[in-house]
């Protein structure tokens, strides 16, 4: 054996003459470090395509996009047409009186009348509603008087039903029914007429 050889150490690891066993570094650390150093690489070009393809679809300029959407939402929107609806003169109301207190359809009438309204017949009100209505009211007119004669009718006396027939004039039938004390205070109608009549904001898209 030669004074060059390590105790312990014989056949491969033997040292003879001027030759010595080549002891090379494990080559695992060094693969890591360069699959951790590509990882990084390849995130970061993944990563600018992301935001060359964001540019490309936005337009690249997103303080003008900003600012364009500003704008618009700024924008006064055009409002929707007014409802078209009948003013209190130009509606006849018929008015009846389906419950057990009497004079009560004369004085709706009168009161109805002081408020703009055209009056036609006065009365109770027949076999068919007669202690039959027990909310406030019954509006009973034409199809057509349901975007017309019955809103504005109906300002008047709040909680009241509607229902349409077959008849073939403009005429409403206001039928008092059980629960009737009294109409909506003059201001309190007027400022729901109002509210019916004004333009409709028009909806907002931002």
């Amino acid at each position: 054996m030669s004074m060059l050889t390590p105790p312990g150490m014989g056949g491969k690891y033997r040292i003879t003459g001027d030759k010595y066993p080549r002891m090379r570094r494990p080559r695992r650390r060094s693969k890591m470090i360069v699959a951790t150093v590509a990882s990084v690489v390849a995130l970061g070009l993944a990563g600018w395509g992301t935001l060359q393809l964001i540019d490309v679809f936005t337009g690249g300029d997103k303080t003008a996009s900003a600012a364009d959407r500003t704008e618009r939402c700024a924008s006064p929107k055009p409002s929707a047409p007014a409802k078209a609806l009948p003013k209190p003169g130009k509606i006849t109301v018929n008015v009846y009186n389906a419950t057990t207190r009497s004079g009560l359809a004369k004085a709706a009438a009168d009161e109805l009348k002081k408020r703009g309204f055209k009056i036609g017949e006065v009365g109770n009100a027949t076999a068919s509603y007669d202690k039959k209505v027990p909310g406030t009211g019954l509006l009973l007119g034409a199809p057509a008087a349901v975007d017309g004669s019955f809103p504005v009718l109906g300002t008047q006396l709040p909680g009241a039903t509607t229902k349409t027939d077959a008849r073939k004039n403009a005429e409403v039938d206001l039928i008092i029914g059980k629960k009737f004390t009294a109409f909506n205070k003059p201001q309190v109608a007027a400022s729901a007429l109002t509210a019916l009549t004004k333009p409709a904001p028009a909806p907002s898209s931002c």
